[in-house]
């Protein structure tokens, strides 16, 4: 089997929430309600990943992580923070889904006879046709 993924109730107790006053949609209720969720993990300072995740996670995320490594995310499109919170853990365990996938090896291959005879006539019969365009030599 492969190794396990960490998900958001695994590294719970090293993520802190914050909100925010949301910009748009809400009309006055934007200036007193905080709706904007704003999650941060501290991931070189993570408890719950070895040392070889972490240098994964490092690599695969790195221009979204501060220069402290601190992953930063924000949700703010709902009105209700609730949600936004729950957005903003799927967006998370996404992250990391997406970080600790496993990419297969390219097999490299050959092209076909018949690909290869394909790109040959066509690049004769392109050379026809500028052919067809020039002045004749009389």
């Amino acid at each position: 089997m492969g190794q396990v993924i960490p998900q958001f109730s695994d590294l719970q107790n090293e993520i802190i929430f914050t909100t925010a006053r949301s910009s748009g949609p809400g009309g006055q209720n934007v200036n007193k309600v905080n709706s904007k969720v704003t999650l941060r993990w501290d991931m070189l300072n993570s408890i719950t990943l070895t040392d070889s995740q972490k240098q994964l996670v490092l690599t695969k995320l790195k221009p979204r992580l501060t220069n402290d490594g601190v992953l930063i995310l924000s949700v703010q499109e709902s009105r209700s923070q609730i949600i936004n919170k729950e957005e903003v853990i799927k967006k998370f365990n996404l992250l990391l889904k997406k970080a600790f996938a496993i990419r297969k090896k390219r097999k490299s291959t050959k092209p076909t006879k018949s690909s290869v005879k394909k790109r040959v006539d066509a690049k004769k019969l392109r050379g026809q046709k500028k052919q067809w365009r020039q002045r004749p030599d009389h």
